[in-house]
């Protein structure tokens, strides 16, 4: 091998691999979903200027508009973009709170075995979650 070659390993697990993470606990699902779900808030973010705008028209134009928009298609899209924004919202409040240092658990000497701070993120990823879910349910209730 010279020295201008560089080694590849394979992307055997393609698209998979990114998102499901193999080894990985459900910590990885949820910073993938985070991006997703990131990306997904930012994409909407120019339709909802767009559409906000269009109240400055007169009430006609946004009569119009929000009837164009009210389909049963819509409704489960603008559904769902509620869910994501409840996931990304809980899930960031989770990582600020991580980053501050309240769900990692105390330093103590590292000696084996070696304890990790996931066993004291993954309770609060737990809460975030059903919390997540509750005001989910409850924007369900006003949605439906």
């Amino acid at each position: 091998m010279k020295i201008n070659d560089t080694y590849k390993l394979p992307n055997k697990l393609g698209l998979w691999g990114w998102l499901g993470g193999g080894r990985y606990g459900i910590e990885r699902y949820a910073y993938s979903l985070h991006r997703l779900t990131g990306i997904v808030l930012i994409l909407y973010l120019p339709l909802h200027l767009y559409i906000t705008s269009v109240r400055l028209q007169g009430e006609a134009a946004w009569e119009n508009l929000m009837a164009r928009f009210d389909t049963p298609l819509m409704q489960v899209l603008e559904f769902l973009l509620f869910g994501a924004f409840l996931f990304h919202g809980m899930n960031g409040l989770r990582l600020f709170f991580t980053e501050f240092g309240f769900f990692i658990g105390k330093p103590g000497h590292p000696e084996p075995p070696y304890r990790t701070s996931i066993h004291h993120q993954r309770p609060a990823f737990i809460i975030a979650m059903l919390l997540a879910g509750a005001f989910f349910v409850l924007g369900a209730i006003d949605f439906f």
